[in-house]
Parts: C-alpha cells; sequence; structure tokens
C-alpha cells in the first residue's frame, strides 16, 4: 500500500519562519549572514552574474534567453517579486548571502511542502572572488538550522553534478548524505545531466549544522576571535 499520495497537504501556518535573518559565521573570506533579498540588491547581482558567467553556468540548470538576458539588472525585479510573492506564501524562503555585508551571492529554500512532508530543496550561489573560502559552507549550514528550527520543516534536499566537486564538499561538510543518482535530470548547457541527489532530515542535524561546524574549527562566532 501507498500512503500520502491521496492525502491533501492541508495548510499550516501561512509562513513560519519568514522573514528571517541569520548569522554571522565567521569563515576566510569573512563574515557571512543571511538576510531577504531586496529590490535594491539589482546591480550588485547583475554585476556578479555577468563577471561570473563562465565559473556558474556550466553548473545552472537552463533558462529561456540569453545569460545576459536573463542576468541582466532588469531582470531583477520580476525574480525579486517572484521569490517575494513564494516567501509571502510560505513555499520558499530566498536569501541573500553577504560576506562583511556585501551581497556575495544566493540561497534559496524552494518547493516547500508543509502538512505530513515537511520538505523542501536547497540551492546556491556564491561569487567567483569568495569561492573556497567557506561562504557556501557557512550559508548553507545557516540555512539548515534556520529552517529546521523557525522554519518547522523536516527534510531538505540538494541535487549536485557529479563533476562539481565543489559543491559536493559544501553538502558534505554540512552533514547531507548522498542517496542516489537521478539519471538524465536536469538540462545544462544543452545536455540532460546526472544529478546526485543529498539530503539531510532534522534528526540527523543534533545540536545543529552550525554548532558542528564551530566544535570541527570550520567556522567561528564573533566572539570567539
Amino acid at each position: 500500500m501507498s500512503t500520502g499520495y491521496g492525502t491533501p497537504y492541508v495548510a499550516g501556518p501561512q509562513r513560519p519562519g519568514w522573514p528571517a535573518k541569520a548569522g554571522p559565521l565567521v569563515v576566510p573570506s569573512g563574515t557571512v549572514r543571511l538576510r531577504p533579498l531586496r529590490l535594491r540588491d539589482a546591480s550588485e547581482w547583475s554585476r556578479l552574474r555577468l563577471r561570473d558567467r563562465e565559473y556558474l553556468e556550466r553548473w545552472e540548470p537552463a533558462q529561456p534567453g540569453t545569460w545576459r538576458e536573463r542576468n541582466a539588472v532588469a531582470a531583477w525585479p520580476s525574480q525579486w517579486s517572484a521569490l517575494r510573492r513564494l516567501a509571502r506564501r510560505g513555499q520558499c524562503f530566498p536569501f541573500a548571502i553577504t560576506v562583511d555585508d556585501v551581497f556575495a551571492g544566493q540561497l534559496t529554500i524552494g518547493n516547500v511542502i508543509r502538512a505530513a512532508l515537511r520538505s523542501a530543496w536547497i540551492g546556491y550561489w556564491v561569487a567567483s572572488t569568495v569561492a573556497g573560502g567557506g561562504v557556501a559552507t557557512a550559508a548553507v549550514a545557516l540555512a539548515t538550522d534556520h529552517v529546521f528550527r523557525e522554519g518547522g520543516l523536516h527534510r531538505l534536499e540538494a541535487t549536485v553534478r557529479p563533476e562539481n566537486a565543489a559543491s559536493l564538499r559544501v553538502l558534505e561538510k554540512t552533514g547531507y548524505r548522498e542517496e542516489g543518482l537521478f539519471r538524465r535530470y536536469l538540462q545544462v548547457q544543452g545536455e540532460w545531466r546526472d544529478h546526485l541527489c543529498y539530503a539531510v532530515t532534522a534528526e540527523e542535524t543534533g545540536d545543529g549544522v552550525v554548532s558542528r561546524l564551530v566544535a570541527s574549527g570550520k567556522v567561528t562566532l564573533p566572539e570567539q576571535r
């Protein structure tokens, strides 16, 4: 017998855990925080996305239009508005990642489903200038702890191409475990690419992902410096 698929997903609180801020955490690249995306992030968002096209495009799912069109300043208001609308419905947690209070990337908890599932996916990107400096790891840790504690979720999953070693390291350092391989899962740069599925549940995080990273010395709290 299969359970759950005939049961409607009854809405809980409209948007627990949102809007929200998280952090700070100190990593080699600087002090990392999460905050809600803003309309005035347009210029810096576009500048980073256009500059880092080669670094980002090889991992991101295909979308209509050219890279320059999709990442122009003029494209930001509609993207921001759509994310804000989903957040107000409790279906999304759209964060800006900042380093030393400067916009440095984006992290989204999306496709939030409540009721018996209480699940979502997590996706993120950071600027090439802070890549490898612990920023993505800190951001994923902060977001994971937040949505499990204040957001009321139970499970998060992420899909990553097997070739994306840096992103796989981020997930592994933050306690996500490999669950399987999705064959030809997403179209990236004109080809249907395999993706690994990683996931974590609230029970697996214990006292929190941030606490584990602090204990291991991978991140520090400001007062520890």
